[in-house]
């Protein structure tokens, strides 16, 4: 993974001191609140309905046991002791104090890590495949290209008070583990016919009030103009975005407005200023960025044989593993959905489980998911069932990736002051309702979003709920047919909302149709995509 130089910690901790001296106005009354927002919203600090909110960047999703042990520290020493991954790939704390936020930033300096534009009108943590550098079906690790856009964008004055918010993603696959469309900007890595590595990019994605999916404005782009194409994105976006309204202030609303032909050709425009300048950066400085996510040492001649006699460990390896790159090796997908749980949190106890595991069994790598989960890379196949053992025996050994169990939420109105609803005791009543018909239903993606800001991505699950108020009532709406994945659909709303009980059962009667109607070896996705939603709205609302 990266590693900081003397530049990055000299940043980091100027703006821990500065944020210290801001805080320490605030709690003086030399600072209003609403002076103090911005300035706390910077370093990733919220006020949220019951205490103050740190999020914490993950970049890329990747971290080590050193960082993942301090992240525990911090979980009981100034929070309840457990924190909450989100569906950007960090992890979020709800209980902080204000006046022990620059001690808290100050210890996550120490390990590399910060809050900084993980909130405000900023570029937001780059995302990446949780599988990077480990998946059997990538050109390239993603990650190198993830880490030269942070350099890139941190700090960097153009793009530093954005119109709103603007999130980046980069893959390598065909397989799509990112959600991609649905963001504001990125890229796939791809070779083109004369074996060239470079980029299609995507722009314009998008959820919240109104979803849309990006379009691939560029089929190819050299790798050494990658800096120069984003910029120009950005720029088209900046000098057209509607600062006078904040409904029609993402970039995906210009985007659509423009229309797909004409924000390419606007893009492509702006793109010439910086093409006729060459590569935007020296060779040496991608090799010396890449050198850090060098391939660890694997070894050779390992078995591909795994014991199969405990059934539920063999249920485990069929759920939760997936294919490596390199032989005798597996990706272990660590479930932070127990069964009537609240889904992405995890206690300081687990956390520090999970780093021993990360250093003592996956060459101290470590991932956190946009689905809440967390990834050890590079587990050998010999070594499965000790980490399964570990992992069951903290409360982690749940088998139901991609599952009807497996369920996306916000923390909704039982933390955030923007939500209209609560999110986590749905999703604690349907992995409740639906627990042990995992295989039974298959793969069925399930997200939850406590209002319209879509932090739990309804509108890309193959099931979406929406918590809406409906006139001082907490009012669930039930959406069908969306994906996040290469297949990427914007889910379609069924009919009138319910109450907390009454979208459970909704949910329910979805699914009895999908079981009634599907063919030999389809989703719940690829039966609504085959019949439609009446055949689901006549089940649900009769």
């Amino acid at each position: 993974m990266y590693r900081y130089d003397n530049y990055d910690q000299a940043m980091i901790d100027a703006r821990v001191a500065e944020f210290r001296d801001q805080t320490r106005r605030r709690i003086e009354g030399k600072l209003t609140d609403d002076q103090f927002k911005p300035l706390r919203l910077k370093n990733g600090l919220y006020l949220q309905l019951h205490a103050y909110m740190l999020r914490v960047a993950i970049p890329y999703g990747t971290l080590n046991s050193r960082q993942m042990h301090k992240l525990a520290d911090i979980a009981r020493k100034y929070d309840r002791s457990y924190g909450h991954i989100t569906t950007r790939q960090n992890i979020q704390y709800n209980w902080i104090k204000l006046e022990e936020a620059p001690d808290l930033l100050a210890e996550l300096a120490t390990v590399e890590m910060h809050g900084i534009q993980t909130s405000g009108e900023s570029i937001r943590n780059v995302s990446a495949d949780q599988y990077a550098g480990a998946a059997a079906d990538e050109i390239m690790d993603p990650r190198p290209w993830a880490e030269l856009i942070r350099q890139m964008t941190n700090f960097m004055p153009e793009f530093s008070y954005l119109p709103r918010k603007f999130k980046i993603a980069v893959i390598a696959s065909d397989q799509d583990r990112t959600a991609l469309r649905w963001h504001d900007a990125a890229v796939k890595i791809v070779r083109n016919a004369a074996g060239e590595t470079g980029f299609e990019v995507y722009a314009g994605g998008g959820m919240g009030r109104t979803p849309f999916l990006s379009f691939r404005i560029r089929d190819f782009l050299p790798a050494g103009q990658f800096f120069s194409y984003l910029q120009a994105i950005l720029r088209v976006w900046n000098m057209h975005a509607r600062r006078d309204n904040i409904h029609k202030q993402r970039m995906k609303i210009l985007v659509h407005e423009l229309g797909e032909e004409e924000f390419r050709r606007q893009v492509e425009e702006e793109f010439l200023h910086f093409e006729t300048l060459g590569e935007d950066f020296p060779q040496a400085e991608y090799d010396r960025i890449a050198a850090y996510f060098a391939p660890p040492p694997f070894e050779t001649g390992l078995s591909e044989e795994i014991d199969r006699s405990d059934p539920d460990f063999a249920l485990w390896v069929d759920r939760q593993t997936v294919a490596h790159k390199a032989p005798g090796y597996a990706i272990v997908n660590i479930s932070l959905k127990p069964i009537g749980g609240i889904p992405g949190d995890i206690s300081a106890d687990q956390m520090d489980i999970v780093a021993d595991l990360a250093e003592r069994y996956s060459f101290d790598d470590l991932r956190a998911t946009h689905a809440q989960n967390l990834v050890l890379p590079h587990v050998r196949k010999s070594d499965l069932y000790a980490v399964w053992k570990a992992l069951d025996e903290a409360g982690l050994g749940a088998a139901n990736l991609d599952t009807v169990t497996d369920i996306i939420a916000c923390p909704g109105l039982d933390y955030c002051s923007l939500a209209n609803a609560r999110s986590i005791p749905v999703a604690e009543k349907i992995s409740e309702r639906f627990a042990g018909r995992e295989t039974e239903l298959g793969e069925l993606k399930i997200k939850i979003s406590g209002c319209i800001n879509a932090c739990g991505h309804h509108h890309a699950g193959h099931i979406g709920i929406l918590g809406v108020d409906r006139k001082g009532t907490e009012n669930y709406q039930l959406l069908l047919g969306g994906s996040g994945a290469e297949d990427a659909s914007a889910a379609k709303i069924t009919g009138p909302g319910f109450d907390e009980a009454g979208v459970v059962d909704a949910l329910e009667k979805a699914t009895d149709v999908y079981l009634a109607q599907r063919q030999e070896g389809e989703r719940f996705l690829d039966t609504y995509r085959r019949i439609g939603m009446e055949p689901f709205k006549e089940a649900i609302y009769a």
